[in-house]
């Protein structure tokens, strides 16, 4: 083993044994409503408290790891979607840009297509309480290779869920669902998911695909521009959308997050939209915020 994979499979081990604790304790608080249990109350806490604090030590240890970094310029690849989308979650709004350099998440975006035909539902306060995945016109959008690179993971066996768009599945999703996703890891977080190695120690990763559409397979090689699956809402997901990152290793349980730009693109802000055309096709890749630049895909 080399020194330089030591840490990661420290990392990976730590968090198994982290999930391990939180999941204890959730199987045991649930065995206490039927019998008693065999021992004083206040042990029952135990692997809660010895979670709490590992998890706490590996936060702080991730955040110090990012820190030691070199600060290291974008990588510019591709769009990963053609037509018009709009960026949430965004890097260029606040690193890291989900709350949390977990699962190498700290320069990921969310990105979810737009359509005049077929208008993305807004939220709800109560009613629709959920909605069908095909009711939003990023449900089996193609997603495409950022560049020419090598499938390192792949999975789409995950079911597509309902949205999470009314208050009362928005709740459900934050207090109840996430923290049972999280328990398993990075791969019920991000659902069916994709990674690519893009070489030079970077790697590419697609969250929350469609169930059952990937083209491609671990060991393929593709081309830029190339369709490798559809999106979908799988994972922890509020709504059909792509969730995009790039990452120092393949696996997003160990891996630091990677920034990147989209050539034509940049880095869309929140809210912000974006029209990418289609590969082959030369055209003007442009942003709401008026950056263009000419692509031939």
């Amino acid at each position: 083993m080399s020194v330089r994979r030591s840490p990661r499979r420290v990392r990976r081990i730590a968090g198994l044994v982290h999930r391990a604790l939180w999941l204890l304790f959730l199987v045991q608080t649930l065995v206490s409503f039927a019998v008693d249990l065999p021992y004083p109350y206040v042990v029952g806490w135990l692997p809660a408290a010895a979670a709490g604090v590992l998890g706490l030590g590996l936060g702080l240890t991730r955040r110090k790891q990012i820190r030691a970094l070199p600060e290291r310029a974008p990588v510019e690849v591709l769009p990963p979607v053609t037509g018009r989308w709009s960026a949430l979650n965004s890097p260029a709004d606040r690193v890291p840009s989900h709350g949390t350099h977990q699962y190498a998440q700290t320069h990921a975006i969310d990105i979810t297509a737009e359509s005049d035909e077929r208008p993305r539902p807004a939220p709800a306060l109560i009613w629709p309480l959920v909605r069908r995945g095909t009711a939003f016109p990023a449900f089996g959008a193609p997603v495409r290779a950022v560049a020419a690179g090598t499938v390192t993971s792949a999975e789409d066996g995950l079911r597509d869920h309902l949205s999470r768009t009314s208050l009362p599945a928005v709740l459900y999703m934050l207090f109840v669902e996430s923290g049972v996703r999280a328990l398993f890891g990075a791969r019920l977080v991000t659902g069916n998911h994709l990674v690519l190695d893009l070489g030079d120690g970077t790697y590419a990763m697609y969250g929350h695909l469609r169930r059952g559409s990937l083209t491609v397979r671990p060991g393929d090689r593709v081309t830029a521009g190339q369709v490798l699956a559809d999106c979908g809402n799988s994972g922890s997901s509020s709504e059909p959308h792509v969730h995009f990152q790039l990452m120092d290793g393949p696996d997003a349980d160990t891996a630091l997050g990677v920034p990147f730009t989209w050539s034509g693109v940049g880095v869309p802000r929140n809210g912000e939209t974006f029209e990418v055309p289609l590969p082959g096709a030369e055209g003007v890749a442009t942003t709401a915020g008026g950056r263009s630049a000419r692509l031939t895909a």
